[in-house]
């Protein structure tokens, strides 16, 4: 069903994609696929140093003279699951549906981010009748986790002038700009202590939040698995003795947490359960509108854990963890309704005393990225952890004199009667770092409709999609001499 949407295409290449198993650092398979696509249509097929691959494709006849234009697009994928889904991402192709008008994944993530790009590529680089300047495609690696493809890029393996990034997420949006991040990563050894005799175990769970891409959707008020389960376990600490056992929240660096789960020893539980209720109770009032999924439960446990912290290095845990900050730091003052810098707690981990955390810091300039970076690692540093922070990669400033994009503005105005949204965007697109290795080409992003990508409720639009299409063939066939 899905190879027979329209574009044909396009569709057929991003159901082989996905059958190919492409975790960021574990992309052997996909490079391999890619590397024998280009080579079964007699294309000149590259692959450098780190791992990105390089097809080319001649111009069609009477574009000989138009500029070369780079098509990039990456190729891993983040991979996320429901608790419930039970799914090998390294051994299974993601299960595809169609939902009315969109295209979804069965429990997963959908690999739209950014397999809906590789495939648009790929569809022109096989087609025989699409008119088009001469193509280089680069396929870059290691997108998602450390943008490690972009970074070590070979610049002189292209002659290209115009660059077409193909990983934005609205069909409206031509992006002009986007934020670098840097990670920041901790960790520290508690103090632990026996477990009181008598306690039973107790399983917290947070679960069904929306999540979703830790830049494009940070400043959409959703709920933080991570933030929010230490919120409980600081009110618990004042009403109740208990001690903390384990915290596993979190996934992916670049998704905002749906889900985390906790377990305590407690002596009291119907003390507990009466306390639990009310502050799950508040905290779902509040969030109603914005999460109307979230899952807050509580059940015992069966096993019996080693050890806990001592209540002072739990304390010092719950208040280093409230004290980070996560969301939005700052707003652009310069483009209205951009955000500049922000923060996501992604990660938080705590295991036989062995407490660990990962975040990722986003902005658009460079002083403000090494602000909140600062401002997330100080708490960290108080508790007495190891702090380092690292995947520094820059961000992309937008031109305002970008010759391809007069030229496709002019062309969406013509196309589709209304003017398209010229942003730059707080995620962390390739396009700066390719800069650096591609100076003075000329660069643009844009895509069709994909929603909650990172998220196991990721899906694209099928009509958009099919707008996109139409629009980047115009594009390819105005590239100008």
């Amino acid at each position: 069903m899905i190879e027979q949407l329209d574009p044909k295409g396009l569709w057929s290449n991003f159901s082989k994609l996905n059958a190919v198993p492409r975790p960021s650092k574990k992309e052997e398979r996909v490079i391999e696929f890619m590397m024998d696509f280009g080579k079964s249509l007699g294309l000149e097929t590259v692959k450098d140093a780190i791992g990105n691959v390089i097809i080319k494709k001649p111009a069609s006849p009477g574009m000989e003279n138009a500029k070369t234009v780079i098509m990039q697009s990456h190729l891993d994928m983040v991979h996320q699951k429901n608790n419930d889904t039970e799914f090998d991402f390294l051994n299974q192709g993601i299960e595809m549906v169609i939902d009315n008008d969109w295209v979804k994944a069965k429990g997963t993530t959908l690999g739209a981010d950014n397999g809906i790009g590789v495939a648009a590529i790929m569809a022109v680089l096989e087609s025989k009748d699409i008119v088009h300047p001469a193509i280089e495609a680069l396929f870059t690696i290691d997108e998602e986790t450390g943008m490690t493809g972009a970074m070590e890029l070979d610049g002189s393996l292209f002659d290209g002038q115009i660059l077409l990034n193909l990983d934005t997420e609205d069909d409206d949006e031509l992006s002009v700009g986007c934020a670098g991040g840097i990670d920041t990563n901790t960790s520290v050894l508690l103090k632990t202590e026996d477990i009181n005799p008598g306690s039973s175990i107790v399983r917290i769970e947070i679960k069904g939040l929306l999540g979703g891409h830790s830049g494009m959707d940070i400043d959409k008020g959703r709920g933080n698995g991570n933030k929010l389960m230490n919120r409980i376990l600081f009110e618990l600490s004042s009403l109740i003795k208990y001690q903390l056992l384990s915290i596993d929240g979190g996934s992916l660096r670049n998704a905002i947490p749906r889900e985390s789960i906790t377990e305590i020893a407690v002596r009291d539980i119907s003390e507990f359960n009466s306390h639990f209720v009310r502050i799950a109770e508040e905290i779902r009032s509040e969030y109603k509108f914005v999460e109307p999924e979230m899952v807050l439960q509580t059940s015992l446990s069966a096993e019996f854990p080693s050890n806990a912290l001592t209540q002072l290095d739990r304390d010092k845990l719950i208040h280093a963890v409230y004290s980070v900050h996560n969301g939005v730091f700052r707003m652009s003052p310069d483009i209205e309704g951009l955000v500049e810098a922000s923060s996501s707690l992604a990660r938080v981990v705590l295991k036989d005393g062995l407490f660990e955390t990962q975040s990722l810091q986003r902005s658009s300039v460079e002083s403000s990225k090494r602000d909140v970076a600062n401002t997330v690692a100080a708490p960290f540093r108080a508790l007495g952890a190891d702090v380092v922070q690292n995947g520094d990669y820059p961000g992309w400033q937008p031109n305002p004199n970008s010759e391809i994009l007069q030229l496709m503005e002019k062309l969406y105005r013509e196309k589709f009667n209304e003017a398209p949204n010229v942003k730059a965007c707080h995620a962390g697109l390739e396009c700066g770092i390719l800069l650096k290795h591609l100076p003075g080409v000329d660069m643009i992003s844009f895509g069709p409709n994909i929603r909650a990508a990172h998220s196991p409720d990721e899906k694209v639009q099928i009509s958009s999609v099919q707008k996109f299409w139409d629009y980047l063939m115009s594009v390819l066939q105005k590239i100008p001499a």
